[in-house]
């Protein structure tokens, strides 16, 4: 199905993966893991198996934010995301092409920010990235909702905080949490390569545009 972008008023992106690369020293090191068993399958194997502790890795960090251990344990949940395969909030580094993608689109939508990181994990990498901060009306992290993703929660509260109707929005991100959030939740998903999705998980999980990076999102939506 095709995405009305004219009719399209917001647009929502993860953080890990869609904005800021990952980490692809921790897929080469659970790909060493993996060989012996997979041979030459093993890359693809490590990329699917970091996908899939997502999901737990992010109801872990969850709970120690519940218990306001978040801030006092950084260091440790920091190492968590590493092992995960995402980068600690220091050594953000922007997907090439992110920023003028940004940029480009912030005169045509509002855009938001929709990560399982929490506020201090959102507030490094709005500093860190000054040129695109403003560009982003609303952000949704892990104190915000009860629920992180792939529940509808954050991509809801985005809207309603816009005061956007739900349908009107593309979420767009890198994994089937991503993709499975914003459908849940009414909203259209654009599943992108440059993280740990796979093609085939993304339409499976009913992405409705793929594409190989975020940064194709200014020329997408010109088209």
């Amino acid at each position: 199905m095709t995405i009305p972008f004219d009719h399209i008023e917001a647009i929502f992106f993860d953080l890990d993966g869609t904005l800021v690369e990952t980490d692809d020293m921790a897929v080469a090191r659970w790909e060493r893991y993996l060989r012996p068993f997979f041979g030459a399958t093993a890359h693809v194997k490590a990329r699917w198996l970091l996908m899939k502790v997502e999901t737990p890795g992010n109801m872990f960090i969850t709970l120690l934010d519940w218990l306001h251990l978040d801030r006092p344990l950084m260091g440790f949940t920091d190492s968590l995301r590493r092992r995960r395969g995402v980068y600690p909030a220091d050594e953000f580094r922007l997907i090439p092409g992110v920023a003028e993608m940004i940029l480009n689109l912030s005169g045509q939508y509002q855009l938001g920010l929709i990560t399982t990181r929490s506020s201090y994990h959102i507030e490094q990498f709005l500093v860190r990235f000054p040129e695109i901060a403003e560009a982003f009306q609303v952000t949704v992290g892990l104190q915000d909702t009860r629920y992180l993703k792939p529940s509808p929660q954050p991509v809801l509260l985005a809207a309603k905080t816009l005061n956007i109707p739900v349908e009107k929005c593309v979420m767009v991100g890198d994994t089937t949490v991503d993709v499975l959030s914003a459908r849940r939740a009414g909203a259209w998903a654009v599943g992108v390569l440059c993280g740990f999705g796979e093609r085939s998980e993304l339409e499976k999980n009913g992405a409705h545009l793929i594409l190989n990076s975020t940064a194709e999102m200014a020329q997408i939506v010109t088209d």
